[in-house]
């Protein structure tokens, strides 16, 4: 990006015409080429990489593009009043956001200003957007699980704190929906959730924030918007912003859950910043560096040892495909550097399934550790009668007579298992609830009851539970285990269950 002869005269050409000014100390550059929200400043040779530039109008730029004789900056906010010959200063100042608790409960922007009118955001403190990972040396393996609340993801795929598990899927099939269960379900788990918006509708984001706070999650939640109207910059910024608001409560000892909704859209504002930049495009027109940028956001959640505070950020990345083609060019970048994933199918979301996860292509890594003893005991049959039910399930579509008594078993079992996992949205489950509905599945209990009524009876079964045996579910949540006494307890709860229906 070399200088044109005539954009150096017209610098040399205006500091003749201001010579004669005040003194000042301050780094000061010029404008030489403006357009498109980025803009090449002549001048300016101490800044550092991401430092805030100030221009004209209390507008604030990032320095981006570090060369011998200009910088290339990115403007964050407004851009149209800003022209060639302007003068820009640097404020000595890496981009940085306030943190703390009084965030908590507040919707702002990536450079941490408030957006829903509640009044300034009462923070002393501030972080850099951009931070090193922690040392492998500090961290610690994942063994304490996340709940979800949500049967599916708890029982199939479980996440612990500190791991980072995708969620992947075309659009509108209830990715976002999987993620508000996790936060709407950490309310008494003393977990603070950020959930960051990259170019989504202004409507969703204030959507998603009013469901929050019908569900009194607001309450322990930081909301980082960067709207789809607002400039490519600041959707850039969102979801480190959002990661250093998480990092707070990490280095405090605490845990941390974080959305970030979507990095399809993030990977779509750094290819936009980019080229307007004029840096070389690679695959897809995207940069060289695009595995970087997701990596270096990712690879900061992580579980600290006890040695450091023993505190935990754990991820959700969300990305959107395209016709469900998981192998393009983000998806895949993303997929390797998750600790698993979680793949949101549209032909399960159109049967009429939610959550509508694909339980044999999802996975997470860190399996079993990130479960509890009770949820293990009667969860792992189930991905086994899932896999088996969806290599016969093109069977049923011809009907069943045909078939053997075993394959029919088979079948049906599926077929059960399947309306169990079936969960309203924001209705998530405690640990305790989904051990027992499970435990019944598998003992059999639920075997002659009709499928279509599976769903009935199970909100039927956790009301009797909680009126008939609270002692068993109090004893699971407290041990964490299953053991044969409390087994005993709930084959004769749910026997005398069964009864009640039957009249």
């Amino acid at each position: 990006m070399a200088v044109r002869g005539q954009d150096i005269a017209s610098v040399i050409k205006r500091q003749i015409e201001e010579f004669g000014g005040e003194l000042t100390m301050v780094d000061v550059g010029t404008v030489v080429e403006a357009a498109d929200g980025v803009a090449r400043v002549h001048g300016l040779s101490n800044v550092k990489y991401t430092e805030l530039l100030q221009f004209p109008g209390d507008t604030l730029g990032m320095a981006l593009n570090l060369e011998e004789d200009s910088v290339g900056a990115v403007i964050l906010g407004d851009h149209t009043h800003v022209k060639e010959g302007d003068e820009v200063r640097s404020t000595g100042r890496i981009v940085e956001v306030p943190v703390g608790e009084g965030l908590v409960g507040r919707v702002v922007d990536p450079l941490g200003r408030p957006l829903d009118g509640k009044g300034p955001i009462q923070s002393s403190k501030s972080l850099p957007v951009e931070r090193i990972a922690p040392n492998v040396v500090a961290r610690k393996s994942v063994d304490t699980p996340l709940q979800f609340g949500v049967k599916v993801v708890d029982a199939l795929t479980p996440v612990g704190r500190g791991q980072r598990e995708l969620i992947i899927g075309d659009r509108s099939t209830g990715k976002t929906a999987i993620c508000l269960d996790a936060i709407i379900n950490q309310k008494d788990e003393k977990v603070i959730c950020v959930y960051v918006a990259i170019g989504q509708k202004a409507s969703k984001v204030a959507q998603v924030v009013t469901t929050l706070e019908q569900q009194g999650a607001l309450d322990h939640t930081i909301v980082v918007a960067a709207n789809a109207s607002d400039a490519a910059p600041l959707q850039y910024l969102a979801p480190y912003a959002g990661c250093a608001m998480a990092e707070y409560f990490l280095e405090k000892g605490g845990d941390a859950l974080i959305v970030y909704d979507d990095l399809t859209k993030h990977a779509w504002a750094y290819r936009q910043m980019s080229l307007l930049l004029r840096r070389p495009p690679g695959r897809e027109a995207y940069p060289g560096d695009v595995f970087y940028l997701h990596s270096r956001l990712l690879e900061r959640a992580c579980r600290l040892n006890n040695d450091n505070g023993g505190g935990s950020i754990t991820a959700l990345p969300i990305i959107e495909t395209q016709l469900g083609d998981v192998s393009a060019y983000v998806p895949t970048n993303v997929i390797s550097i998750t600790d698993g994933q979680i793949y949101v199918e549209p032909d399960l979301f159109n049967a009429g399934i939610r959550p509508a996860m694909n339980a044999g292509i999802s996975v997470s890594r860190v399996g079993g550790a990130a479960q509890r003893r009770a949820m293990r005991a009667v969860a792992g049959r189930l991905k086994l009668d899932m896999a088996q039910y969806q290599a016969l399930a093109a069977f049923t579509t011809f009907g069943t007579a045909d078939l053997d008594a075993a394959t029919r078993r088979q079948i049906e079992r599926g077929q059960r298992v399947t309306e169990v996992l079936k969960q309203g949205q924001f209705k998530p489950l405690s640990m305790e609830q989904q051990t027992t509905i499970f435990y019944l599945l598998n003992a059999g209990h639920l075997d002659d009851v009709p499928v279509a009524q599976i769903r009935a009876t199970e909100d039927a079964w956790h009301e009797y539970a909680s009126a008939n045996i609270p002692d068993v579910l109090k004893g699971i949540a407290e041990t964490n285990q299953l053991s044969d006494d409390q087994r005993g307890k709930l084959d004769a709860a749910a026997t005398a269950f069964k009864a009640t229906l039957k009249k």
